[in-house]
């Protein structure tokens, strides 16, 4: 049910003339009592119902930015479901000296594709608070958004580049473009260049 609110929303963004989705939702194992949990086989971004539709949302003119997750400590220790997408952005999380943050999930998908794509801070991140005071945070679910902003203001800038071409540029100005890996991606963007 979960996965069809999610295809829900994602067709309901494109309705609306969104550009650019963040969503911090991943997964592989549902709540009890059910025990049918994806399986890293299935992480081709073709299997699973939300990465069938994450790997769509390119083509319809929108970039998804998601989170790699935080499993790296984990038995799981991959990326979550629909990070496993095509043509989207997986954002794994970096500490401040830009090293892997040991809680952020790896890749590669199932069919050897590299993920995650990009990486940002995310241990720690730095938040307003619900009480609005800055507080710091840990998680995937903190450098995605940071990404997805400023792939937002990429796009805002280039207007005449596609969705596809907007997550390539992206991912060309991490710095491990020359020697991407399913640990540390296509690295940190420099989006001043």
């Amino acid at each position: 049910m979960e996965e069809d609110y999610w295809a829900a929303a994602a067709e309901f963004a494109d309705s609306a003339g969104v550009d650019v989705i963040s969503c911090s939702l991943g997964f592989n194992i549902y709540d009890k009592p059910f025990t049918n949990y994806y399986s890293y086989w299935q992480q081709d971004g073709r299997t699973a119902l939300i990465s069938r539709m994450a790997s769509t949302v390119a083509s319809r003119g929108m970039v998804l930015v998601n989170s790699a997750g935080n499993n790296g400590q984990d038995p799981w220790k991959k990326i979550g479901f629909p990070a496993d997408a095509r043509d989207m952005l997986c954002v794994g999380a970096v500490t401040p000296e830009r090293r892997n943050a040991s809680f952020s999930s790896v890749g590669p998908s199932a069919d050897g594709r590299v993920k995650p794509d990009v990486m940002a801070q995310g241990s720690p991140t730095k938040i307003l608070s619900e009480r609005g005071t800055l507080t710091s945070v840990m998680g995937t679910s903190f450098s995605c958004p940071i990404v997805a902003g400023l792939t937002a203001c990429l796009w805002q800038e280039h207007r005449e580049m596609t969705a596809l071409q907007i997550i390539d540029l992206v991912r060309s100005l991490g710095d491990n473009f020359s020697h991407p890996d399913n640990v540390y991606g296509y690295g940190v963007p420099d989006f001043s260049k």
